[in-house]
């Protein structure tokens, strides 16, 4: 598996385009994320998700999929975002917290029979880049490892995944916990369905 070093304070472009080229050319990477690092692959690419969900043993049309954003806006492409959802996005977001709404048309059909979507928009600036770069959403997972200083590792995480991923972005040592998740499928009655990291009121 190649890997790629890059710093969040200084964004290297080419381990960018490096990265962006492979998520276009349907493969799976590894990258960092505001909670723990991420498998990730072109959302847009019905081969990559089944490709990605294959890796975590889950269904596409049965396992809530999430979506990485590089903001609101390009979010909003993809998933229906009403007045009440696109305020508490914009005070929660960048941040660890997955908003689940209702998914878009725009999405590939390996996705149609899903009526929803978590929507991410972490603060971090390789996983926003990436997405910005890609010109639409990363679909993404965390890793799952069950100890939690390799959970945080980058090396630890390839080696955990050097059979199945075929890039990693290394943005150094990551994070264990995970995003708060938020149901706004009726956003005027939002619903925590998972308490992360965020302390979210709702």
């Amino acid at each position: 598996m190649q890997a790629l070093k890059i710093f969040p304070t200084s964004i290297n472009e080419r381990v960018v385009a490096t990265a962006v080229e492979a998520l276009s050319d349907g493969q799976v990477i590894l990258y960092p994320t505001d909670t723990v690092y991420a498998l990730g692959c072109d959302a847009l690419s019905n081969r990559a998700i089944e490709r990605l969900c294959a890796i975590k043993g889950v269904a596409p049309d049965k396992q809530l999929l999430s979506i990485v954003c590089a903001d609101i806006s390009q979010a909003s492409e993809y998933a229906r975002i009403d007045n009440r959802a696109f305020r508490l996005m914009k005070e929660w977001l960048p941040g660890p917290v997955t908003f689940v709404l209702p998914v878009s048309p725009r999405l590939p059909k390996v996705l149609k029979g899903r009526k929803t979507v978590g929507v991410r928009v972490p603060d971090n600036a390789i996983a926003c880049a990436l997405a910005r770069a890609l010109g639409h959403p990363i679909l993404s997972a965390s890793v799952d490892i069950d100890d939690a200083d390799e959970l945080a590792s980058p090396d630890a995480i390839r080696m955990h995944y050097a059979h199945c991923a075929d890039l990693m972005v290394d943005g150094g040592e990551g994070g264990t916990d995970h995003s708060t998740v938020v149901d706004l499928t009726d956003s005027a009655s939002p619903v925590i369905l998972r308490q992360g990291i965020a302390e979210v009121e709702v």
